[in-house]
């Protein structure tokens, strides 16, 4: 498989983690990675982190890339400035361009995957990027209504009603609506990207104590309750709401497949306390696959070679998995052989279980 990466800023720590990863040459086995960036910077911070057996090939585009070895795509040729730990806005109009190359690609099915190194949102604004992060510009430049920002790890599956929003502005942004769409985008993954066949949701409150009977609010009554009982009537296992602060502290967690929370620290505060490191970034809904890893751009230790490369290393492992899963629930689901015979079962099933 072809698998993009996006270099993010480079005054963080994103190349750091990517060379940290690549430099292992079982990588090329499973993958051929390709870097949109450029070579000289990339070279740079190669120095920094000081492992001789990390080597790329250079390739101006797609067409020149070496199957089964590490591959850098320039995507510029102007002079790069490195200030490590510093935000400025060339390092977010490099990250911009680093981006672009790579969705391109991926648009035309020239890469299966891509994986995103962490940008910086002041950088990323000073260097004219008119999105607030990754989730939102891949949604826009792939065309779909709405996706869902997922943040995944071996023991939790999160997502995310609404993103990078101030905290003032969720009550507003939520309705039984947005609720319903992100529902069915994460059930709709959890069988087409994680394999689930039967996925079991839980959606948190937006209240403490779930609303406590609407003393403390109605958005639970109103919003979220038609959202749990009209997918029980389309058969889905999804329970709710549940009182965030229990559901994760008698670790109820464990008993689903997913669980959706309505706003991003309600929802990455937990998956960070237990999966901190190991846990990747997943966008879903969208027709091509996405990670990133779980962590920013570090600037406070960039250029010490400081970094852990274990959550960057878990999102590409993670973007070649959900890459063939794909490929593997496409195929089975385009075998009408396979579908006339697990139909057939179904019936049969119906017609002895008992009302």
């Amino acid at each position: 498989m072809r698998i993009g990466i996006s270099i993010g800023d480079i005054n963080g720590i994103g190349l750091e983690v990517i060379i940290k990863t690549l430099a292992n040459s079982s990588i090329t086995n499973l993958c051929t990675p390709i870097i949109y960036g450029n070579s000289k910077v990339v070279s740079y911070h190669k120095n920094i982190v000081d492992i001789p057996a990390f080597n790329f090939q250079n390739a101006k585009n797609i067409g020149q890339i070496s199957k089964g070895k590490v591959n850098v795509i320039n995507c510029w040729q102007d002079q790069a400035n490195v200030t490590l730990g510093i935000v400025t806005g060339d390092a977010g109009r490099f990250a911009h361009k680093s981006l672009d190359w790579a969705v391109a690609d991926l648009k035309s099915k020239s890469i299966d995957a891509l994986v995103t190194a962490p940008i910086n949102k002041s950088a990323m604004q000073m260097g004219k990027f008119p999105y607030p992060g990754h989730t939102e510009y891949l949604t826009d430049n792939f065309g779909v209504e709405e996706s869902l920002m997922m943040m995944v790890s071996d023991e939790l599956r999160i997502g995310l009603v609404t993103n990078h929003i101030p905290v003032s502005k969720i009550r507003e942004t939520i309705n039984k609506s947005l609720i319903l769409k992100k529902t069915n985008i994460f059930y709709n993954s959890l069988i087409t990207d994680f394999g689930i066949d039967k996925p079991k949701i839980a959606i948190l409150a937006l209240n403490p104590h779930a609303g406590d009977g609407g003393l403390i609010g109605d958005e639970e009554m109103t919003m979220i309750k038609p959202v749990v009982e009209e997918c029980k009537k389309k058969g889905k296992l999804v329970m709710g709401p549940f009182a965030a602060d229990g559901f994760f502290g008698s670790a109820q967690f464990k008993k689903f497949d997913g669980i959706l929370a309505m706003y991003h620290d309600q929802g990455l505060v937990p998956f960070k306390a237990l999966s901190f490191g190991h846990g990747l970034n997943y966008t879903a809904g969208l027709p091509v696959v996405r990670t990133s890893p779980d962590h920013g751009t570090g600037f406070d230790i960039a250029g010490q070679n400081l970094a852990d490369p274990s959550s960057f290393r878990t999102a590409l492992f993670a973007a070649i998995d959900i890459a063939r899963q794909r490929k593997e629930y496409a195929s089975d689901n385009a075998n009408p052989l396979k579908n006339r015979k697990e139909a057939l079962e179904n019936s049969v099933d119906e017609t002895i279980t008992p009302a």
